[in-house]
């Protein structure tokens, strides 16, 4: 919807403000793509702006590739994200160890999983958006894998 009368300019302004703090909210990448899809129904400088840093810098691919979608609707020319391959976060290995080691020797997956959430939103948030429904299967294998020696 461009923005042309001024009903609809303050019915943007009553909800932009929200939509940008959801739009940037770090540890919840539902969060950040329900925003940019609801972002969508205002086309304005502002709403070109924040979807286009969303594309250039959000760290799920997932919220990339809606603000890209919207963009390019809009007939925007912008370049199609690229999705990352290996390691998302350096230091991934390294970082679930420590966590692994902070636990009892005999805990659980489920209790490796609530910790890392805990302790390191950022990265269950990235890799939780990155492996969609194949999340809790390939966490459980990295925290199988994980030496604590």
């Amino acid at each position: 919807m461009i923005l042309e009368n001024n009903e609809t300019q303050q019915e943007f302004a009553d909800v932009y403000e929200q939509l940008k703090v959801a739009a940037n909210r770090t540890s919840d990448w539902k969060t950040r793509l329900a925003a940019v899809n609801d972002l969508g129904a205002w086309k304005n400088q502002q709403t070109i702006d924040l979807l286009t840093h969303r594309l250039n810098n959000d760290t799920v691919y997932a919220v990339q590739e809606a603000a890209y979608r919207r963009l390019q609707e809009w007939g925007e020319n912008v370049q199609p994200p690229v999705r990352k391959e290996g390691e998302l976060v350096k230091g991934l290995t390294k970082i679930l160890v420590r966590i692994k080691k902070s636990l009892p020797a005999d805990h659980t997956y489920n209790d490796f999983r609530e910790k890392l959430h805990k302790m390191r939103v950022d990265i269950y948030d990235i890799y939780e958006g990155d492996k969609g429904a194949e999340f809790d299967q390939w966490l459980e294998q990295k925290w199988a894998s994980l030496s604590t020696r």
